[in-house]
This record gives C-alpha cells, sequence and structure tokens, in this order.
C-alpha cells in the first residue's frame, strides 16, 4: 500500500462496526495510522484480555451498543455522518452459533439490515463494504476452490447466517441503492494473528494450552483450511472500499480474499508448527468427544481481488511467525501498540515493494 492509500484514508470519516473485536481492533489500528477519523460501534470486549484494551486506541470515537438496537445504530451512523462504512460486526463462531442459532442470526444478518437500513439516511455515504466470510459458499465437499459467483449456502447456522447476510445486501443494494453509493461484500476467514483470545479459535486454544502445558484439543485435525494472517484480508477490504469510492464501475460487489494456494494446509499442520515456533515444541491430540459437523477442505480463488492490486504478502511460514512473535511479545511485557503499528508497517511495506 503505498503514499496513495495514506493520502485517499487521510481525513476520511469512517463508521467501523465491530471495532472491538480481534480483526476490528486491528483494523481501527491501521485506520488511526492512515490518518482516518473513525468511530467505532460494537458490543464490550467479551474476553479478558482482549486485544482492544491492549493497543489503548486514542483515535476512534467509540459506541459500546448492540448491532441489533435499531434506535442506536441509527443515533449512531447520523453522528458519525461516514463517508465509509466498514461492517465487522459478527457473531463469528461456528460452535457458538450451534449454542445459539437465533442469537446468530439476529446479529449478522438483522444487525446488518439494521445497520444498511440507517445507511440509507446519509447524505456523505460513498460505499459500503460488508464483511461476510469464506464459509458462505454451499460447500459439498467438492474440494475445489470456490469463486464468487458460485452457489451461497451453508450448513451450520452461523455459515448460513452470514450467506443470508450476503443476501441482505445484494437486496438493499438492488432496492435502495442502485443510483446511491456502491455496497460490496467482503468474504475472507481463518485469520490468525496476534490478540486473539476467543474461545474456540485454534491459535487462541494453542496459546493457552501450550502456556500450561497441555497438548492442544483438535477436533478435526486434518481439515484444509486457507490460512491468513489477519493483516492480509485487513488490506483487502481497504483496497476494495477505497476502489469503490474511486472506480466503482469496474469494482467488483462480491471479493474473496484468500491466500496464496501454497498456505492451504490442515489444522495439524497449523498447530505443530506454532507451537514449534512459539513454545519450543508442538503438542496436539484429537479430541474424543461429539463434535458439530464441519466441512472438511474449504479453500477460495481470489481472483477478483487482483483486479483491485491485491496479491498475499505473507505465506503461512510468515503468517504463523508474526502470530507467534505477537504473543511472544506480549508474554515478555512489550508495548503492544507500538509492536502492531510495527507489524502493520512491516506488512505495508511489504506490500509496496510487491509487484
Amino acid at each position: 500500500m503505498d503514499s496513495s492509500v495514506a493520502q485517499f484514508w487521510r481525513g476520511r470519516r469512517v463508521l467501523l462496526t465491530g471495532h472491538t473485536g480481534f480483526k476490528g481492533a486491528w483494523m481501527n489500528l491501521w485506520l488511526e495510522t492512515l490518518g482516518a477519523e473513525v468511530t467505532g460501534y460494537a458490543l464490550a470486549p467479551a474476553d479478558e484480555p482482549n486485544l482492544w484494551n491492549i493497543l489503548d486506541a486514542r483515535g476512534a470515537r467509540s459506541v459500546i451498543a448492540d448491532i441489533r438496537d435499531a434506535q442506536r445504530v441509527a443515533q449512531a451512523v447520523a453522528r458519525a455522518d461516514p463517508e465509509i462504512v466498514i461492517h465487522m460486526a459478527a457473531q463469528a463462531l461456528v460452535r457458538e452459533s450451534y449454542r445459539d442459532p437465533l442469537g446468530t442470526y439476529a446479529t449478522n444478518v438483522m444487525g446488518t439490515a439494521t445497520l444498511l437500513q440507517a445507511c440509507r439516511a446519509l447524505r456523505h455515504l460513498e460505499c459500503v463494504v460488508v464483511v461476510t466470510s469464506d464459509k458462505v459458499y454451499e460447500n459439498r465437499g467438492e474440494r475445489r476452490s470456490f469463486a464468487e459467483g458460485d452457489r451461497l449456502g451453508g450448513h451450520d447456522p452461523y455459515s448460513n447466517s452470514k450467506a443470508c447476510a450476503e443476501l441482505v445486501t445484494s437486496s438493499f443494494r438492488d432496492s435502495f441503492f442502485a443510483d446511491g453509493p456502491p455496497l460490496a461484500t467482503a468474504r475472507a476467514g481463518n485469520v490468525i494473528g496476534g490478540g486473539d483470545w476467543s474461545q474456540d479459535r485454534l491459535i487462541p486454544d494453542c496459546v493457552r494450552a501450550l502456556e500450561s502445558g497441555q497438548a492442544v484439543n483438535l477436533r478435526y485435525p486434518d481439515a484444509v483450511r486457507p490460512w491468513q494472517h489477519v493483516l492480509e484480508p485487513l488490506s483487502g477490504y481497504l483496497a476494495l472500499a477505497q476502489a469503490l469510492v474511486t472506480a466503482p464501475k469496474r469494482t467488483p460487489r462480491a471479493v474473496n480474499f484468500g491466500p496464496d494456494p501454497a498456505s492451504f494446509c490442515t489444522v495439524r499442520e497449523v498447530v505443530e508448527a506454532f507451537g514449534a515456533r512459539f513454545a519450543g515444541r508442538p503438542g496436539w491430540v484429537r479430541d474424543p468427544a461429539p463434535q458439530p459437523p464441519e466441512a472438511q477442505a474449504l479453500t477460495l480463488s481470489s481472483e477478483l481481488a487482483q483486479m483491485l492490486g491485491w496479491r498475499p504478502a505473507l505465506d503461512i511460514r510468515h503468517s504463523l511467525s508474526w502470530t507467534a512473535d505477537w504473543y511472544s511479545a506480549y508474554s515478555a511485557g512489550e508495548n503492544m501498540r507500538e509492536f502492531s503499528g510495527a507489524q502493520i508497517a512491516q506488512y505495508r511495506e511489504l506490500t509496496t515493494r510487491s509487484p
């Protein structure tokens, strides 16, 4: 990302939902470094520790409220008067969606509709990016890379709710924004990086187990996923928003942001490599308990993203080492706002040099 990116974002009013979450906190910090005027809207962090508090966000105006609260959403959107909206607020865990399917649908489907309805009243809106998931596709186990034109589906409540969010966005685009600012969706998943302490996620589970000297319990050790560092899709979301504003007619309205195919690997391979880097030892066991079903293979085609000038910059080895280094620095008591900012700066330098 070159100087034109910083010039584009400097001083732009951005509404970022989900800013207290793992990906949202990274995005908030990145937008701050670019000089954007950020208003965040999200629930309070669910975990302790959490990245939002660790990064000690200073530039954002933070609204702590529920995306399902139509009145609060409308008030916050009107007050922020954003030029760009990046919607990342979500119930983002597959296993939690089995425990609370109605809450998952309410947040991921009606929350998206509530936000888009509030955006209809904005006079200075330039674009909306709705972040969904790589799991929005109907996955029949065909072991091929999904492209944006493939059929949407999703068998578990989380995946299905994200596919529904895609349909909601498409409906609002056709019904209310046909001649207005562009709405687009961004699809990515299986993100790793420093500062994630969510329950039922692979890297946080690894950190907790390795710090306690235990082996990591794996539900599906041989499942293949498109692993990528958190900064990869975030750079894609920023590129998509910028393209929607500067070249709306040429910019697709749904874009996959996945890693290079060389980074597709199994769950157990990720755990073994991360454990060796973070704790000097790998270690996992298969969880014998009954598990809800999950797809055994999921990969994405990111050809459309290349139209935006976006390409993955970190392979799986670097993604895991950057992640392990973050947790090691945190354990050592380093200033994590500075450390995280340095990783963003390093990533921007890599992408600027990329062909």
